[in-house]
């Protein structure tokens, strides 16, 4: 299936491809210029409106031809706050349509609105610092929805389901401990993943006093905050300011802001902004048929060149506009290798320190030809982009598509060579591949270059949480078992090589129950309830002993270079894997400055290792981790059944 337009043939490129840095509205208070690119247009008009939703336009300006397919007008005066859309004229239908590039928008992003950018600028917002910069592999990353963070009536948060939540100081649970952004800090992760937060289109925006819930992965303007997280999604100023505020205090408590972005679909591809403007062009097209990679009805096509301009464009504006630090892409192999790498590059000039990473695979078959998707297998080919890896996500507790199926943790056979393999970042390592030896599970071939390349994980938003996926594969096993198995579970994402990434909530054994699903639990709760969803702060004492032991490993790590090492050359020569016993992995790194001992034991029955000479720390076992020392050992050490222990030579 090949993709049947004339806007991949080199003419139309050469013709049409637009540089400047002036698409969209560009405000100084004399006058506002006006650049669309609508190359098939036969006419632009620019509609000014005083309001975002209501009224005729007070001002009709007919927009002029001009380069690389573009639509130019300048207005003169002080538009600020003042509302806009343009109607396209092709093919003798005109359609009004909101601004691609508009940075701000009125409720349910239906017109644009010029804006003065610096007025919406909180107080030291220009000359904020972001957190001190940090090697990639030293990240830990927190992935929340912004509403699930304070809604429910234990968060101790006043803003709730707000931007604004995460400005609040000092917020606590009934029972004194910290919610909020203080429970992040004390968890000590380094970046909050934010699920998407621009402009999204299943919530009204006008009807807030309706429970309405989203995850938000169906953009309608990519580069306008989400209005149902202001206070006031009717006045485009707002959000503006509220987001900045949000990323801001996130900065000030020490913490890196993620954003997740969905730009490989949009909500409704006949009613995008593009579409109408350009029929045809920002989407992958079978004659008159949009393709389906993301199984969200379109699938856009990063391969076009003012497609990627956009996303270039966009992504740089977040980067400055609003000082983000990273960005996690959403069904990345729908987008080109040279897309993702241009924004790498483009990003760089930014702050190189911004991480980008993402999933690398598509959700249906892409018109793209595989070659070129930016997929997992891929990933050696994007310097400086990671994706995340199933393959330690699906050994540790089963697969996400099989809810019954067991992992690693929960007592799984033959997985001890995938569990080595995660434990490489996705790199490899000679003792993984030797010949002449049968495995009875087939180990990836490494696709990561670096160990900075590769995401670990065992939940996210998507699927069943940690606790739910362990509780509906382990029926029968009591609460003790299964709270080992998470255990268990974090100190292998947090002891391997690479990023480690945590669903927010897990650290406080996140659970979506609904006795009307047939195992028990929500899946994807993507439209679900607050109910469902809202982060139950709560809980937070009665599994505090987890949460310590979370907070405890992430120490430990920030602590422990030997496990954030940088390259494919110092994995292969600092890690050394012991015999495998099943049930058991096992492995030293020892380099220059420190030696560590690694032993995940998923077995029913304790271990006996044999120590190198000298003297060890014991920093984890299977009730605590931290910095402290346990216990010391030398000679041998006992591991318990299902758990971890990790010990550092004194």
């Amino acid at each position: 299936m090949k993709e049947n337009t004339v806007y991949l043939t080199k003419n139309f490129e050469n013709k049409y491809t637009y540089t400047g840095n002036d698409l969209g509205s560009v405000y100084s208070k004399d006058s506002t210029s006006f650049r669309v690119y609508a190359p098939t247009a036969e006419s632009v008009i620019l509609n000014l409106y005083e309001d975002g939703l209501q009224g005729e336009p007070y001002k009709i300006v007919k927009m002029e031809p001009a380069e690389n397919g573009t639509y130019k007008t300048v207005v003169s005066g002080d538009l600020h706050k003042k509302y806009y859309t343009y109607t396209a004229k092709v093919n003798g239908k005109e359609r009004e349509a909101v601004d691609p590039y508009a940075k701000a928008a009125g409720a349910n992003g239906l017109r644009g609105m010029v804006v003065d950018l610096r007025a919406t600028d909180p107080e030291g917002f220009a000359e904020e610092k972001r957190p001190e910069k940090i090697n990639t592999t030293d990240a830990v990353i927190y992935e929340l929805h912004i509403r699930d963070f304070s809604m429910d009536t234990s968060s101790g948060m006043k803003y709730k389901g707000k931007y604004k939540a995460f400005t609040e100081e000092g917020t606590v649970n009934g029972d004194n401990l910290k919610t909020g952004v203080e429970h992040i800090k004390e968890l000590g992760v380094t970046h909050v993943h934010l699920l998407p937060s621009f402009d999204y289109g299943s919530v009204d925006e006008t009807k807030l006093d309706v429970p309405q819930y989203n995850w938000g992965y169906d953009p309608v303007n990519y580069n306008v905050p989400e209005g149902s997280y202001s206070t006031d999604p009717f006045h485009g100023e707002v959000r503006i300011k509220e987001f900045k505020e949000m990323v801001q205090a996130l900065h000030k408590s020490g913490l890196c802001v993620v954003m997740d972005v969905v730009y490989n679909h949009v909500f409704d591809a006949e009613e995008f902004c593009y579409q109408k403007i350009v029929p045809g062009y920002f989407f992958r097209m079978n004659g008159d048929t949009f393709s389906d990679a993301s199984a969200c009805g379109n699938e856009t096509a990063s391969n076009h060149l003012m497609v990627r301009k956009f996303m270039v464009d966009s992504l740089k504006y977040w980067a400055e506009e609003y000082h983000i630090d990273g960005f996690r892409f959403d069904l990345m192999a729908i987008h080109d290798i040279t897309t993702m790498n241009e924004i790498r590059k483009a990003l760089d000039e930014v702050d190189e320190n911004i991480l980008i990473y993402g999933e690398g695979w598509t959700a249906k078959e892409s018109m793209l030809p595989k070659k070129e998707r930016a997929l997992k297998q891929y990933t050696y080919r994007m310097p400086g982009i990671a994706a995340f890896s199933d393959d330690i996500r699906d050994a540790v507790k089963g697969s996400v598509f099989e809810e019954l199926e067991k992992g690693f943790v929960s007592g799984e056979k033959h997985l001890e060579r995938l569990i080595q393999f995660g434990v490489t970042g996705a790199v490899g390592h000679s003792q993984l591949y030797r010949k002449n030896v049968s495995y009875k599970q087939k180990i990836p071939a490494p696709w990561a270059a670096a160990p900075s390349q590769c995401v670990n994980y065992t939940s996210c938003h998507d699927n069943y949480t940690l606790w739910d996926k362990l509780a509906i594969s382990n029926q029968g096993k009591s609460q003790e078992e299964l709270e080992a198995m998470n255990k268990l579970a974090i100190a292998i994402i947090l002891t391997s090589q690479g990023i480690p990434f945590i669903h927010a909530g897990e650290e406080i054994l996140r659970s979506k129950p609904d006795e009307t699903k047939e195992y028990g639990y929500v899946e994807d709760s993507f439209n679900s309830s607050d109910e469902i969803n809202s982060i139950k702060w709560d809980t937070k004492k009665e599994h505090l002993d987890i949460f310590s032991y979370y907070q405890g490993l992430i120490a430990f790590r920030k602590e422990t270079k030997a496990l954030r090492l940088r390259t494919k050359e110092e994995i292969e020569q600092y890690i050394k894997f012991l015999p495998i016993v099943p049930g058991l992995v096992s492995y030293v790194i020892k380099t220059e400055d420190e030696e560590v001992l690694i032993a995940y034991n998923a077995g029913k029955k304790e271990v006996t290792l044999e120590l190198p000479k000298g003297s060890f720390g014991v920093y984890v076992n299977k009730i605590q981790a931290g910095t402290k020392i346990l216990e010391r050992a030398e000679n041998h050490v006992v591991v318990a059944p299902v758990s971890a222990m990790v010990l550092k030579r004194n």
